[in-house]
């Protein structure tokens, strides 16, 4: 199976380095800009920091005491062994404040679980709630650490915990970490998602070593096979790690099952699969087709990155199109269509996500026009 060569490709890729500078038939910049970026790629709708954040002040407002008083309080009973309640540790996770706080969390997490890992399916779960402190407060190693801790298994039961530390994990650059984290969700049988696939071909695509390559194709491969739902970010991901490793036949195959391929990140990675396996006419084609685009003044034309056209030019020097390269890139530059974004900012980007719908119109006691009361609940006249 795919997944099994997954956890051979992880342990091997643990003892391994990132290697940079794998990729040499494409500009200096694609290489080096791929360490640089370490943007976030869950949406807020996600990792919901907000509402943590939102319900951590509405709990601190309620709770009887101080806050300090109340950790303290807590580090007492921890040191005296004594049995920790639910709605004690949720009071406490939503208390803490700073990084010795959380330390007297993860305390009482792992006494908790000790007591209670016998409880029925259905219990309250606090693995997205301690990831989330985790994420608010900047320790992405203690949240790696309680997600790979074999004396935890099954107090993070459900993806949103790996998938909100992987992502946080990855913003940082530790992606043999996150990469671990990754295993670590496999082999205590927590199902992928969407969110898992496309963080597990990001950590894939940045670490860019012969084992990540493998690892890549092998979640490609078994998400199809399990008929699991693989983003258009996951395959973009995939598709540039196959050009990264010169496999231009893989990155053709993944890109021909991408269901929309109109995005502007997708038409970047066709020039430049174009360029590289020699297509320059297409190339051209697709360059003139984002420069003919017929749209209103206010919507946004296709645009390419510096670094894709350079490539362009560069596979077109000396051969019977360079002129007609030359011309379709002066085009798009006048035309305000050339970017200095790179294919790896494109990538690591962050999702928008869905926004939040407020309500259509506030609800009135009173008609604005005769200033009397209004009959049952009509929202307006």
């Amino acid at each position: 199976m795919a997944l099994s060569r997954l956890g051979r490709c992880c342990r091997s890729l643990a003892h391994e380095s990132v290697k940079g500078g794998l990729f040499r038939l494409l500009p200096s910049g694609w290489t080096e800009t791929c360490s640089g970026a370490k943007r976030h790629l869950l949406s807020e709708d996600v990792i919901k920091l907000q509402d943590f954040q939102e319900k951590k002040l509405t709990v601190a407002h309620l709770a009887t005491g101080s806050k300090g008083n109340y950790i303290e309080m807590f580090s007492e009973k921890l040191q005296r062994n004594e049995l920790i309640l639910k709605d004690e540790l949720k009071l406490l996770l939503h208390l803490c404040q700073s990084g010795d706080d959380l330390v007297i969390a993860r305390d009482a997490i792992y006494r908790y679980h000790t007591e209670n890992h016998n409880v029925m399916n259905g219990e309250f779960k606090f693995g997205p709630l301690y990831v989330r402190l985790c994420y608010e407060l900047g320790l992405e190693d203690m949240a790696a650490a309680a997600l790979t801790d074999k004396s935890l298994k099954g107090f993070f039961n459900d993806a949103t915990s790996f998938n909100i530390a992987i992502d946080m994990l990855f913003t940082k650059g530790s992606y043999e970490n996150a990469l671990e984290v990754l295993r670590t969700m496999r082999n205590q049988g927590v199902p992928f998602n969407k969110d898992t696939h496309t963080l597990a071909t990001g950590i894939c695509y940045k670490l860019n070593t012969t084992e990540s390559y493998r690892i890549c194709t092998a979640l490609i491969e078994d998400g199809q096979t399990r008929r699991h739902l693989i983003p258009r970010h996951a395959y973009c991901f995939a598709v540039a790690l196959a050009l990264r490793q010169n496999d231009i036949e893989k990155a053709q195959s993944l890109y021909s099952q991408i269901m929309n391929s109109d995005s502007r990140l997708c038409q970047n990675l066709k020039v430049m699969m174009l360029a590289m396996s020699g297509a320059v006419k297409s190339a051209i084609s697709t360059l003139c087709a984002a420069a003919l685009q017929r749209s209103p003044s206010f919507v946004k034309k296709p645009d390419f990155s510096q670094e894709v056209v350079d490539l362009l030019l560069s596979r077109s020097k000396g051969g019977p199109h360079m002129l007609e390269v030359e011309q379709i890139v002066t085009r798009l530059e006048r035309a305000g269509q050339v970017t200095q974004q790179t294919v790896d900012d494109m990538l690591c980007h962050t999702p928008t996500g869905r926004r939040k719908q407020g309500p259509i119109m506030e609800e009135r006691r009173f008609s604005r026009r005769a200033l009397t009361p209004l009959q049952s609940t009509l929202l307006s006249e």
